[in-house]
This record gives structure tokens, sequence and C-alpha cells, in this order.
């Protein structure tokens, strides 16, 4: 036995080391063999994929036991570099050449459609909502991309990473876009097993999806759409086309649209020397709270990559939070090499941090769930830059309350995408918080007979029973709290401009 052998066994933390070992290896074992079981009860159409699904799964399982204590070292993390981040106005003024076709034919644009609208109280697909104009997500975004490919005379392809909450209906929609100059395609993340907080085993008894198992399974965040894309064979499809980059956003990003300007800084750079990997950021302001901060290291004293709150220990959040330490964040705008991502998959050398995201089930049991963000794999690519972007291209709806502000005349719509009107003084968006009683969407539509005026609007708050009339306009900053028991309706067109509405009012018909 060597004397480094030695030295490790007379050590005193010795025995709990070897403690801990033997427990992990035993925990990783117990977790194959359950996977196994689950395997033998998939349909013999679905074993392949469950299987492909599994191995990346075990690989995320054994790194969560190997790895204690935070994944990032907050003494470590710096703002980034000056030059490490271009602003949007330098890359715009090269121009555009003038054969924009020829970079647009090297694109394909990834939506990450992987979401339920159950946080705004509708069932299915988040992207099948609709949001202006009874157009959905997924209309804006196959207007879009077909405006792109008609103006141009370009083949963009649109490519949806659904999960299997979303495969199913979005399949059925899609046959409505069938004669549009836009060819779509799909492929499904992965599906991963909950995992029992205590046990540190599946909380799934078979690989079904329905009755004692609805809750057992979920697709395991965005970062698994390198994986996932890989697997499906999509990826070396778009590459055989001689697509060179995608364009990956979140579906419910209305302001993520293809920029000619980025597009053509990519394409520009000698084939040697082209970024792998574009981040777009958009400057913070005191609303963005959950969103990623960028911790960007050079290449000499760390990596470059993306932090998220769910990283973040529980003593440093303010921090995180706060405009001074983090002024700029990942809006998840992300331009990517395809043969990059063909070359890190095929070394496997995408380095995730993982995200460990605590649930609890219906049943009140406790679970976690194993993720990872498409940005963090940031640091694994070669020439590696960050945009500073407008913050129009910005434009998230998580809640109602962004569903007010691009349902109203604050913005006009061409072509599938929102512009900020023109009438507008201020190029920032005011600030909107409605109460629980307008958290559903068809809660919301039924309390505005139509959408206030609201290009003179800098803040909204509204709590309570409160519905809106017709025409009603809002300037300045308006709250409107009806307390418990007590109803407000603002009567059509009424003008509210810097105004506190509470108590009682009741708009009676007769």
């Amino acid at each position: 036995m060597s004397f480094v052998a030695d030295l490790y066994r007379n050590s005193p933390n010795a025995g709990m080391v070897e403690f801990q070992e033997k427990l992990r290896l035993q925990q990783e074992n117990s977790m194959l063999t359950e996977l196994e079981k689950l395997l033998t009860t998939a349909k013999p159409s679905e074993a392949e994929i469950s299987r492909k699904d599994f191995e990346g799964f075990k690989k995320l399982f054994h790194r969560f036991l190997q790895e204690k204590g935070p994944s990032v070292d907050w003494a470590k993390i710096q703002r980034p570099p000056e030059d490490s981040i271009q602003p949007y106005e330098k890359i715009k003024l090269k121009g555009l050449p003038a054969d924009v076709a020829s970079s647009l034919n090297k694109l394909a644009v990834v939506k990450l459609n992987g979401g339920l609208g159950t946080s705004m109280g509708c069932k299915g697909p988040k992207s099948l909502i609709s949001v202006r104009n009874e157009n959905t997500f997924l209309d804006l975004t196959v207007q879009q991309i077909e405006h792109l490919n008609k103006s141009y005379n370009a083949d963009v392809p649109l490519v949806l990473m659904n999960s299997f909450n979303t495969d199913e209906d979005t399949k059925k929609i899609l046959q409505k876009y069938t004669h549009h100059r836009v060819k779509i395609h799909t492929f499904n993340q992965s599906r991963y097993p909950r995992i029992n907080k205590e046990s540190l085993l599946p909380v799934a008894t078979n690989m079904g999806l329905t009755g004692e198992n609805e809750e057992a399974w979920y697709p395991p965040g965005h970062g698994d759409i390198y994986t996932s894309f890989y697997n499906s064979g999509l990826l070396d499809k778009l590459i055989a086309e001689g697509k060179e980059y995608i364009f990956v956003s979140n579906i419910d990003n209305l302001g993520a649209t293809v920029d000619l300007h980025i597009l053509n800084h990519l394409m520009s750079q000698p084939s040697d020397k082209r970024c792998e990997f574009v981040m777009e950021v958009t400057d913070k302001t005191r609303a963005d709270v959950k969103v990623s901060g960028v911790q960007w290291g050079t290449k000499l004293c760390g990596d470059v990559r993306v932090l998220g709150l769910a990283q973040v220990a529980g003593d440093r959040v303010d921090e995180f939070k706060s405009v001074t330490k983090f002024k700029i964040f990942n809006t998840n705008n992300l331009w990517i090499s395809l043969p990059a991502i063909k070359r890190l998959h095929e070394k496997n050398a995408m380095d995730m941090e993982i995200i460990v995201n605590p649930k609890t089930l219906d049943g009140g049991l406790n679970v976690i769930q194993l993720e990872t963000a498409v940005g963090a794999a940031m640091k694994s690519f070669d020439n590696v830059l960050g945009i500073n972007v407008p913050r129009s291209r910005f434009l998230p709806v998580k809640t109602t309350s962004d569903l007010l502000l691009v349902m109203s005349n604050l913005y006009s719509m061409n072509a599938g995408s929102l512009t900020m009107s023109p009438k507008r003084e201020f190029p920032t968006t005011p600030h909107v918080k409605l109460g629980s009683s307008f958290t559903k969407v068809r809660d919301f539509l039924k309390r505005f007979e139509s959408i206030p005026d609201m290009l003179e609007l800098d803040h909204l708050t509204v709590s309570g029973d409160v519905t809106f009339g017709k025409q009603v306009t809002l300037k300045g900053t308006v709250i409107i709290i009806a307390n418990h028991g007590d109803r407000i309706d603002i009567p059509a067109g009424a003008m509210l401009e810097n105004k506190i509405v509470s108590g009682n009012l009741r708009i009676l018909d007769h």
C-alpha cells in the first residue's frame, strides 16, 4: 500500500470519508436498480427513447451525489470584464450586407416550448395562450419567421423543443400552419423521474404518466436542449442542410425576434474565429428579481458562467438581487454554433451546474428535481460573447400583469412582432402589479371590458374585487384597492391620473 493511501487511512477523517463514499455508492446503485425496473414497464415504442433519457439522468444524479456544497464560490464572483460584452449599438453600426438571405439560410430558430400555462390558470402548453388579437405565442412566432422568409426569400426553419407535457397538444395545432412559408420541426426534451427527497429514489412506480404517476416525471430544464437535440437527429439534419447557428429563446419572450444585426456580426467574422456562443444580456432594473445574473470571468481568472437564483446561498440572495453587484442579466436569447454543440456533446465536454429544485407534490411528498440551464454551458464554448441589447428584446409574459402590458396600446404589432408605441414618451414599460383576483387568464379577461389606455402610465397596483369598464385611461401612478368584502367598478370612460382609489364603488345596471 502506498504512503498516500496509508496517510489517508490513518487520518482522523478517513472513517467518515470512507462511510460517505460507501453511502454514495449505495445510493447510486439503488437508483440504477430502480431505473432498470422502471424501464421494464416501458412500451416497446418508447423503450429506446426512455433508455436514452435515463442515461442523461444517471450522469446528472452521479454528479449530484459527488458535488457537495454550493456550486459557485461567491468570493470569486467578479463583474464581467468590459471587453467581454459588446454594446448592441456598436454591432448595429456595421449595417447589413447586400445579401441578407445567405446569412439567414445558415440559421434555424429554436423556441423552448416545454412549459404549461398552469401559473396563469390555463391547461395545456403555454404557447397556445392568446396574447394579442386572438394570436397565441406560437401564432406570433410563425408570423415572424414567415415574414422573414418572404421578405428576404430565405429558408429559416422553426424548431420547437417540446416536453412530454406539451408535445401532443402542440403537434395537433401545428397542422394549421401547413400552408405557411416556414418549415416546422419538433423534438422532445428528456423525461426524468422526480426523486423522493428522503430515500433519493424515484417516485414513479412505472413509466406511465397518469394515475399515481401523474406527478412522478418532469422535463429537466432547458439545459437539456443539447442532449435531446443531438439524440433526436435534428442537430445532424440541420448541419447537413447547411445551418450553422441556432437562435434559442423562450417562446413566451415576445421580444425575442431574429435580429439581423447580431446575425450579421456572427457571419461576418472569419470562419476560424467565429463566436460559438452569444448571450444577449440587458440592463437590470429593480423589477428584475428572479432573473439570472451573469457571472462573467475571464479565461485566466475563471470561467464564463451564468449565475441563477437557485445557485445562490440564502445569505447572499439580497446581494444577488441588487442592481449594484449585477447590473446586467441573461435574457435567455442565445446564438449558438451547431458544429460546436455537436463537438462538445460527442466529447462529453458540456459542463453545466446542477440546479436542485425542491418541490412538494399534491399529496405532501417532498421531492427534488435535478435541472440544468441552457446558458450555463456557455463556459464550455470557444469565443464567447455577450451583447448588451435594448430592453425591448426582453418582453416575457409570465403573469397576467405582463399580459396586460402586451395587450395594451403600449405596443403595436406588425408581422407578429411587438414594438413600443412611438406615442409613449418613455421607452420603459410601466410597473404593473395585479392582485390574486387577476391571476387566472379567464378571471383577468372578465375584469376588463376593454384594455385601458396605458400610454402615459408609470405604475399600476390593483388589489381585490376590481373591474374596469370600456375606454378607461390610466396615467401616472394609479393604485386601486378593494378591501375584503368591497368591490370597485371603474366606470366606462374614466380617466385616472395619479389617483388612489379604495373602499366601495359599485356601478349597477338599471
